[in-house]
């Protein structure tokens, strides 16, 4: 990465326009009137991506300075498919309030906030927090990133089988901050049977160990079509599984599915269900990883969120906005739908101005936008 100029700096004239005493006239004007700064600074193009560095990729808790390669790529990928700036932020803390107050303060420098790699369930708390004390976009990445690209690529999932959201039934493994989030989305997208499990099976109210966000996510699914028991149990007769969890599913439980079966294994690097074995049971499959086919990669989405939140500065990102953006996404893939291809490639130069337009479009009608 690195930083340069979008104006010349040649000569006297050139220095005393792009810093003193040039730069005390734009100073007073944003003075005088803060709103300036939209016009005159870099503040509405650019990003802050977060991180603790508690949950990095695969890797884990690797730390806040282990974890600046995967910001850097993160801000490289904002500018790359969104026209984006970014900058990449790595806290050396992982105590919540000074993770909030430490965003708070920073915000007057960005357009919007990218949270990243933060772990659960901390994760839930920072950015429904920041969201309250902040009128800027504040987007947690690892969970609504992957939401919007799994209900892109279900949406022609379930076009492709004959399937409706209303009448599929689906199971997510893994509760954690992309299973939440996944969770949410596909309700939102109109599946109604929804079992979501974690290592003790599936979550219902029932239970005591819930965490706050487990219990409601509970309330939303289990508990109104009354299923329990364990991942292999849910996964008998189910129409779609969703993995976010991790570990690997016995192709035993696999096999029970309902016929031209939806797997999406999302675990990286490894699969929940191997393609080579989802396949023998699934008429569409779909994984984390670039060298299978059907990549659920959230490099499609949160370029095109944010460019299309900035173009109309949006005080936030909200539900109707990351659900027009999976739309744009199932859309693009058009006449080419097939087994193998039902999400486009991150490539496609449709993408980015496809989902910022339809996030923008979202967010007046969801009177969030300021232009």
């Amino acid at each position: 990465m690195q930083t340069v100029s979008t104006v010349a700096l040649e000569g006297p004239d050139d220095l005393s326009l792009a810093y003193t005493p040039g730069v005390a006239l734009v100073c007073e004007a944003i003075a005088a009137d803060p709103e300036m700064t939209q016009h005159y600074t870099w503040v509405p193009n650019t990003v802050a991506v977060v991180t603790d560095g508690t949950a990095v990729l695969g890797l884990g808790d690797i730390g806040p300075a282990a974890a600046m390669p995967v910001m850097e790529g993160k801000a490289v990928l904002f500018k790359q498919f969104g026209g984006v700036d970014a900058v990449p932020i790595c806290l050396d803390t992982t105590d919540t309030e000074e993770i909030i107050e430490t965003v708070v303060r920073l915000a007057p420098s960005f357009g919007g906030i990218n949270l990243e790699d933060i772990s659960a369930p901390r994760c839930f708390e920072i950015e429904d927090r920041l969201k309250e004390r902040l009128e800027i976009p504040v987007f947690h990445d690892d969970q609504h990133g992957t939401a919007v690209v799994a209900l892109a690529a279900l949406v022609n999932a379930l076009k492709l089988t004959g399937r409706r959201p209303e009448d599929t039934r689906v199971v997510i493994s893994g509760a954690g901050a992309a299973g939440i989030a996944v969770a949410k989305i596909l309700l939102g997208g109109g599946i109604r049977d929804l079992a979501v499990t974690d290592r003790k099976g599936v979550l219902h109210s029932s239970r005591d160990d819930l965490t706050p966000a487990k219990r409601a996510l509970a309330e939303m699914t289990a508990d109104v079509t009354g299923r329990q028991g364990s991942l292999a149990d849910v996964l008998d007769g189910a129409d779609a599984y969703l993995g976010l969890s991790g570990g690997t599913v016995p192709e035993e439980d696999v096999a029970r599915m309902a016929p031209d079966a939806i797997i999406f294994g999302m675990a990286n690097p490894t699969p929940e269900v191997h393609p080579d074995i989802a396949r023998r049971y699934a008429r569409v499959v779909a994984t984390g990883r670039s060298d299978f086919p059907n990549q659920i990669n959230n490099v499609l989405a949160f370029p095109g969120i944010f460019r299309g939140a900035f173009d109309v500065r949006a005080t936030a990102i909200t539900e109707g906005m990351k659900l027009a953006a999976a739309n744009a996404l199932a859309e693009l893939v058009g006449d080419e739908l097939s087994e193998d291809f039902i999400i486009p490639s991150p490539f496609d130069p449709r993408v980015g101005p496809a989902v910022a337009t339809a996030v923008a479009a979202a967010a007046r009608a969801d009177g969030v936008a300021r232009l």
